[in-house]
């Protein structure tokens, strides 16, 4: 058996720890590392993405952005 840590938790953060948990008996080591696994991205973007942003962010600064809302209207799909 691997070596186990104690670490102290507020009872609200475990309450939300039972609330993920996919089945009650599911350990808190389980639900924490299935967490941090989705917390950590291994597939970093691409550079074209990155480009991609760095424009839409550029767009957004010039004042090159329209509501959703008023595109819906548009394409009468309110």
């Amino acid at each position: 058996m691997a070596a186990a840590s104690v670490v102290r938790i507020h009872e609200r953060t475990k309450q939300r720890l039972d609330r993920l948990k996919l089945h009650p008996r599911e350990t808190y080591d389980d639900v924490i590392a299935r967490l941090t696994d989705m917390a950590i991205d291994d597939e970093p973007l691409s550079d074209e993405s990155l480009e991609h942003l760095r424009r839409s962010e550029e767009d957004i600064r010039a004042g090159r952005t329209r509501r959703l809302a008023d595109i819906a209207r548009e394409l009468d799909i309110e």
